[in-house]
């Protein structure tokens, strides 16, 4: 090879990172905000109030409850609130109708002080996000193989970065503001290499996560066709007993969450299965929240339902599962509490800046043998559409998904399809504003936009709902009032961002016109 190893890395570093960086971008913000879920679901279902947590009283009124209006079910299943999701959510399943048939579900969700069913207005909320993060809003498993080819270049993009920069925590601490495509690699150096470990961790989990799809050859090998055997053994379900036929009450379950936590060495419940309630076959099964970074793929315990006896307790992982679990725990970050979930947030962010900076330094070198001609080529042109619309419009769809929860009217049909619908035509229109307007210009107008939308977010809020600001502020609901507070900070930025940009466009035209040299030299001086 004529070039050099390092040269070849920085060419597979820069086309990697191009080819999928605008896709890499959308996956990044979405995962970095699914990291705020539950709290984005609350902001968006602010009907189900937040109290302070009594797992045992809210199971007793889920129990009440069910034993009122589901006694006839074949199975109950109730999800426990926490700390970040406040609602009491019951389902039960009806008894078939026929032999072979499986009966409906019905579910609610319940008040978790009084036991009182609760009617939030229908959305996706935060699961929109989680869910677009790894299916990117495709069938299955299409998005699924797409996301995880993307993970498979990140991964790439960042061990060829690493060996491109032999400077690489030399030039961490070098940041040069105000000098053009200098100072933005700085910051997609600075960046890149603060939460290197982070970016490495997140992009192999990823990997990790969906090894038996995309590294099927082991399960083939020893399971053939008979794939679901591989599941169903990996992954044993409890088996549903039969009923008996004899009435019998069922054991108050609220004393059972302290014996499931001696089983946990601590752990608590977030979801108990009941099956054949009210019946002498009833069995009571406990599954424990993710509480540890260590993920317990199915750690249940299994208690008789009519006199409260522990029957079964899932056996400790192997080791293969629990190296598995581990990744997978890191990965969602569902053990973190709420400082370190805000420092996943933030290094999500560190990340998705990274590839957003790296986009603008591929595309700015290009434009510089460009700037005396009056347009770019077709082909830099679509890349500077791509650019702002995979990035400040993005940022605005996702205002625009918020606004949407406020906006439409509560009772409307497949209101949550509508707020899907909101969040891609913005994001549509922001691609088609980018190819009518020139670069800079749609890169300042998307960027007010989006400042203007994020900072309308707790407006409207307060205009149509009782929980505005000040009202969760008095009340200590910290998801309300950090998820407005944030969306204030953003609108700041992103203002702050379109003026910079602004400064810079009128500097740059100054130089352009001006016709003393020495005048241009003072003006790159001041700059």
């Amino acid at each position: 090879m004529k070039e050099g190893f390092r040269q070849a890395m920085a060419w597979l570093h820069t086309w990697a990172g191009l080819v999928f960086g605008w896709l890499l971008f959308a996956i990044f913000l979405t995962g970095t905000l699914a990291y705020f879920k539950d709290e984005i679901s609350h902001w968006m279902q602010p009907e189900i109030a937040a109290h302070s947590l009594d797992s045992e009283a809210s199971l007793a009124l889920a129990q009440d409850y069910l034993q009122q209006h589901a006694a006839g079910a074949s199975r109950w299943l109730i999800d426990l609130p926490d700390a970040r999701d406040p609602g009491l959510k019951v389902r039960w399943q009806q008894a078939p109708g026929k032999p072979g048939e499986r009966g409906r579900f019905e579910s609610r969700t319940l008040d978790a002080q009084t036991g009182a069913e609760v009617q939030g207005r229908e959305s996706m909320g935060g699961e929109f996000f989680y869910r677009f993060h790894f299916q990117l809003q495709m069938p299955y498993p299409w998005g699924r193989w797409l996301a995880t080819l993307a993970a498979m270049v990140m991964f790439v993009a960042l061990i060829s970065g690493i060996i491109t920069h032999k400077k690489i925590f030399k030039d961490f601490f070098t940041f040069r503001p105000r000098k053009g495509q200098r100072s933005w690699l700085d910051g997609h150096n600075a960046v890149g290499v603060l939460v290197l470990p982070f970016h490495l961790m997140i992009t192999y989990s990823s990997l990790v996560i969906f090894m038996s799809m995309v590294m099927p050859a082991s399960i083939v090998a020893s399971y053939g066709s008979d794939v679901r055997k591989f599941y169903d053994e990996v992954f044993p379900a409890s088996k549903t007993p039969e009923r008996a036929d004899v009435a019998a009450p069922l054991t108050a379950m609220a004393p059972l969450l302290a014996k499931a936590s001696e089983q946990w060495s601590g752990g608590h419940t977030a979801r108990l299965s009941v099956s054949n309630p009210g019946d002498a076959s009833a069995t009571v099964v406990l599954s424990r929240a993710g509480d540890r970074v260590v993920h317990d793929f199915g750690r249940a315990v299994t208690f008789n339902g009519v006199t409260g006896q522990l029957l079964s307790s899932t056996p400790d992982q192997p080791m293969a599962m629990a190296v598995g679990g581990a990744f997978y725990g890191l990965h969602m970050g569902h053990f973190a509490g709420p400082l370190l979930r805000w420092l996943y947030f933030i290094c999500g962010l560190a990340g998705t800046a990274m590839i957003g900076t790296g986009l603008v330094i591929w595309l700015g070198k290009r434009q510089l043998k460009h700037v005396k001609s009056a347009a770019l080529p077709l082909e830099l042109r679509l890349v500077e559409v791509l650019n702002i619309a995979s990035m400040a419009g993005l940022v605005s769809a996702v205002a625009v998904f918020f606004l949407a929860n406020r906006l439409l009217p509560v009772s409307l049909a497949g209101r949550a399809d509508w707020e899907v619908n909101a969040f891609f035509m913005a994001w549509g229109l922001s691609v088609v504003h980018a190819v009518l307007r020139p670069g800079r210009k749609a890169w300042i107008e998307q960027l007010t936009l989006g400042a203007a939308l994020f900072i309308a977010v707790p407006l409207i809020n307060a205009l149509t709902t009782p929980w505005n600001l000040g009202a969760s502020l008095m009340q200590r609901d910290w998801a309300l009032a950090g998820f407005d507070l944030t969306c204030l900070a953003m609108g700041l930025f992103l203002g702050w961002a379109a003026r910079k940009m602004q400064r810079s466009g009128d500097s740059v035209s100054v130089r352009k016109v001006s016709p003393s040299p020495r005048s241009i030299t003072v003006e790159q001086g001041a700059n």
